[in-house]
């Protein structure tokens, strides 16, 4: 019975790695898309929590819709934090806990890492016309 069951743990593990590999983190973006600086802070963030930070962006182009926002983990990059998107409405700033669906903040297993805010700016279209990102560690230095 134990082997059986290694089988099958084993092949659950191989199938959430493929799945978490293959994680939509290959989007390609456009080489004309306009700079957007991105800054954050992890100020009041618990670990394992879905409470989004606040982030801001600036320089976001002209005809921006939404900006689409996700999270990864520098250290352990198949690990899918998702995300989200919101409506631009040209302040440059996304509310703290806006990534309400899909967002999955810090949780690393040990120590420090490295964490990377990547927002894009889209068109009507559905057309990627902006791109920033950010990095900074979590647990912030106190």
């Amino acid at each position: 019975m134990k082997k059986g069951y290694s089988t099958v743990l084993l092949t659950v593990l191989f199938i959430l790695a493929v799945g978490c590999a293959n994680h939509p983190d290959k989007i390609k973006i456009p080489k004309d898309a306009v700079e957007m600086d991105v800054d954050f802070s992890w100020a009041g963030i618990q670990a394992c929590s879905h409470e989004s930070p606040e982030i801001r962006v600036a320089n976001i182009p002209d005809g921006t819709t939404e900006l689409r926002i996700r999270l990864k983990d520098i250290n352990l990059p198949a690990w899918n934090h998702g995300g989200g998107w919101v409506t631009n409405d040209d302040s440059g700033l996304i509310p703290a806990g806006a990534l309400n669906i899909g967002y999955n903040g810090p949780c690393q297993p040990d120590g420090r890492h490295k964490y990377e805010f990547s927002v894009m700016a889209v068109n009507a279209e559905g057309v990627i016309i902006g791109f920033g990102k950010a990095l900074k560690p979590f647990p912030p230095k106190r």
